[in-house]
């Protein structure tokens, strides 16, 4: 069985006939002679990963064990765990029990070792990401204040005629202290609601897109990934909006600071 890349790359399909060749060598009386053997093609897999179809093969135990000259014997174990996120743990501990029985001639790793690189990437531009949306929501926090600043020196006439019949300055920054805080609200939630829908059907788009620009947006020899999954975690879709609201509510407080503190005779002089 071979992936689907490496077959399109060789143009075969299911029932040809590969060809084998190991870079190790036998010596026969005409020389050095590489190891061949000949294969028919049983099955295609699709990983989703560019490098395991591109580059993995999968034959039977006994003809890699003829092809390799192992006398029947495994070189390696490939061990399942049921947490996936835990293999780094259970690969040192593994380690340590294999050194005491069996010494140093052998090696383990494990997934988040083998493509190192790749995943710490991907945590670089999450930590990224979560700096960027932090950003954006500061900026959408200050168009808060500038727009409540704005009311403010609108309204000035009409704050100090509800001054001089009798409001109190606490009603009028409660005032304009719900009014920021229902446009947070209001905002932060629709944010999420369009989140959630965009990340539901963010691989219809990402092809979709595609279609529409001619382009391959995720190139599978650059990013080793032919789709792009995504995956709801309902605990930082909370974060995220618990931080969009608060920073909303902390936005109206010095517009509605202002606006209680707005003198009535000075408003009211050139009106």
């Amino acid at each position: 069985m071979i992936g689907s890349r490496l077959a399109t790359a060789l143009n075969v399909d299911i029932g040809d006939e590969i060809v084998l060749v190991l870079a190790e060598g036998r010596v026969t009386p005409a020389g050095m002679v590489p190891r061949v053997r000949s294969f028919k093609v049983a099955g295609v897999f699709d990983a989703g990963m560019y490098e395991y179809d591109r580059g993995l093969v999968f034959v039977s135990f006994a003809d890699a064990a003829r092809l390799y000259h192992t006398e029947g014997r495994a070189t390696g174990l490939r061990l399942a765990i049921r947490d996936v996120y835990n293999a780094r743990e259970v690969a040192t501990v593994t380690a340590k029990q294999l050194a005491n029985e069996l010494g140093v001639n052998f090696y383990i790793d494990d997934w988040t070792r083998l493509h190192y690189t790749y995943f710490r990437s991907i945590q670089l531009q999450k930590t990224i990401m979560f700096v960027i949306l932090s950003l954006v929501i500061a900026v959408a926090a200050f168009n808060i204040v500038s727009t409540l600043m704005m009311v403010v020196r609108d309204k000035r006439g009409d704050i100090a005629i509800l001054r001089s019949i009798g409001s109190t300055p606490r009603s009028i920054m409660t005032l304009f202290a719900s009014q920021g805080t229902a446009i947070g609200v209001i905002g932060t939630l629709l944010g999420v609601v369009l989140a959630v829908l965009v990340c539901w059907q963010l691989g219809n788009v990402v092809k979709l897109l595609e279609a529409w620009l001619h382009i391959d947006l995720l190139s599978a020899d650059v990013y080793f990934l032919s789709d792009l999954p995504t995956q709801l975690r309902p605990l930082e879709v909370a974060e995220i909006c618990g931080m969009g609201i608060v920073l909303a509510v902390a936005a109206t407080f010095y517009p509605a600071l202002a606006a209680a503190r707005q003198p009535p005779a000075e408003a009211l002089r050139y009106e």
